[in-house]
């Protein structure tokens, strides 16, 4: 049994389902995540979500140093006990969705890298959050649900293709860096889970006249699945038919195509002609 387990088991601690918590015990998986999460020596790390603080001791090992926020005020005592040797690991007690990310991040070297063990409920409003927070993040390297996974990695055309995809693509270079079994965890969770690593582009895939509008057209394009491009743009921007047609001829797009085909290339195209004309 693992030290952190074993801690776990003395405290008498019971899981709580309702936040998400699986833990990772086994020494050399948690090594080769943290391994995976690239973090460097010269950076800062935030670590969303320790739980018992299992990777956290190998991302301490890795980093300049750790920024742990756990949203469970009973396992704040076993992290600071367990990694007390750690000088270089700062551990708050708070929720990430609801805490002031600038002013808790404002010490960190910048950029720095944010790594995630997080309840699934919240993947996609978590990473939504954290990339447009204005946060000078590096990379995200979170292990998510292996569907959400599957979604964030899509492409064109794929059933998981949709608004998560399409962010996660705009900003980032999404890669898979393991799949990790529910057996990996305790208690198991009842789905697969993913390591995925985002490291955040420099400039966005994409080059757009306006950003907001960027992502109102693509939230058209996933609102009203199977039908064309020009009826969702009908209804988001209500437009008229002729209009919509005329954006989408001015765009070098067929009047026919589906919005969940569109590449971020021609979701691009689309939204700058929308920009000029609308």
């Amino acid at each position: 049994m693992s030290k952190t387990k074993e801690r776990i088991r003395e405290s008498n601690l019971r899981y709580r389902h309702s936040l998400g918590q699986n833990f990772i015990y086994d020494e050399a998986l948690l090594a080769q995540l943290a391994d995976a999460a690239g973090v460097t020596p010269e950076e800062d790390v935030l670590e969303i979500g320790p739980g018992c603080g299992s990777l956290t001791k190998h991302l301490c090992e890795r980093a300049r140093s750790v920024l742990a926020v756990e949203l469970d005020e009973r396992l704040i005592p076993l992290l600071k006990g367990f990694l007390s040797d750690e000088k270089n690991l700062t551990v708050i007690q708070g929720d990430i969705m609801t805490l002031n990310l600038p002013e808790a991040t404002r010490d960190m070297t910048q950029p720095f890298s944010v790594v995630a063990n997080i309840p699934y409920y919240i993947t996609t409003p978590l990473i939504t959050r954290l990339l447009t927070a204005g946060l000078p993040i590096r990379q995200l390297a979170l292990m998510v649900q292996k569907e959400v996974a599957e979604k964030i990695l899509s492409a064109p055309g794929e059933d998981g293709w949709g608004m998560l995809a399409v962010r996660c693509q705009y900003l980032c270079e999404p890669r898979l860096a393991m799949e990790v079994p529910a057996a990996c965890f305790t208690p198991p969770p009842k789905v697969d889970s993913a390591f995925i690593v985002l490291p955040v582009r420099e400039e966005p895939a994409v080059r757009v006249r306006s950003e907001e509008m960027f992502f109102r057209v693509a939230g058209a394009a996933f609102a009203l699945r199977r039908k064309t491009m020009a009826n969702n743009l009908c209804a988001t921007f209500r437009a008229e038919r002729e209009t919509a047609l005329e954006w989408m001829r001015a765009a070098g797009l067929d009047e026919k195509v589906r919005g969940e085909k569109l590449t971020l290339e021609e979701l691009g195209r689309l939204a700058d002609v929308i920009a000029e004309n609308a």
